[in-house]
C-alpha cells in the first residue's frame, strides 16, 4: 500500500507541526457500511437503518452514517495515508474533542484532512496530536471535526 505522507525520521516529523500532514481519499458511505456499524455497536437506530421510515420521518430523507461511524474512519485513515517507517507501532491514544457537524447522509463519500498540530516526545516513541476535519463531497459543512491523538514507538514492545 503507498501512502500520501511519508515522514522518514523525527525530523521530517517535527518539520511538518502546524502543516497540513495529509488528506484522504474519498471514501462511500453506503447502507451496507452503515447497516454493518450499527450491527457491531448494536445501535439499529431507525434514522441510520430503515430506509424507508427515514424517508417518510427524517428530516434528512434518507437514512444517514453514525457519528462515531464517521469517527471511527479516523483509523483507516492514518493507517492508508501516513507511513511513519521509523516507527514500530502506533495507537489511537484518545480525542481531546470531537464535533458532529453535519450529518453524513447514505451514498455520501467523506474524506478527511489531518493538520499536525502538536508533537511531543514520550517514552518510546512520540505523540502527536491531529485537528481533523472530516469533510463531505460536494457540501460546505464538514461532518466532523475532531483533535485526535495518537501515539507512535520506535519499538513494538512499550
Amino acid at each position: 500500500m503507498s501512502h500520501q505522507c511519508t515522514f522518514n525520521n523525527l525530523d521530517e516529523l517535527r518539520q511538518a507541526v502546524g502543516r497540513e500532514a495529509f488528506v484522504t481519499d474519498w471514501v462511500l458511505i453506503d447502507q451496507k457500511r452503515i447497516d454493518l456499524f450499527a450491527l457491531a455497536t448494536d445501535d439499529p437506530q431507525w434514522i441510520h437503518v430503515d430506509p424507508v421510515r427515514s424517508a417518510q420521518e427524517s428530516p434528512f430523507g434518507c437514512t444517514i452514517a453514525h457519528g462515531f461511524l464517521t469517527l471511527s474512519l479516523l483509523g483507516r485513515f492514518y493507517d492508508h495515508h501516513m507511513a511513519l517507517p521509523f516507527c514500530k507501532m502506533g495507537i489511537n491514544y484518545g480525542l481531546n474533542r470531537v464535533r458532529f457537524t453535519n450529518p453524513v447522509k447514505v451514498d455520501r463519500r467523506v474524506r478527511g484532512r489531518f493538520v499536525l498540530a502538536q508533537l511531543e516526545d514520550i517514552a518510546g516513541g512520540v505523540q502527536m496530536t491531529f485537528n481533523v476535519t472530516i469533510e463531505i463531497d460536494g457540501e460546505e459543512r464538514p461532518a466532523c471535526v475532531a483533535e485526535s491523538v495518537v501515539r507512535q514507538y520506535f519499538e513494538a514492545a512499550i
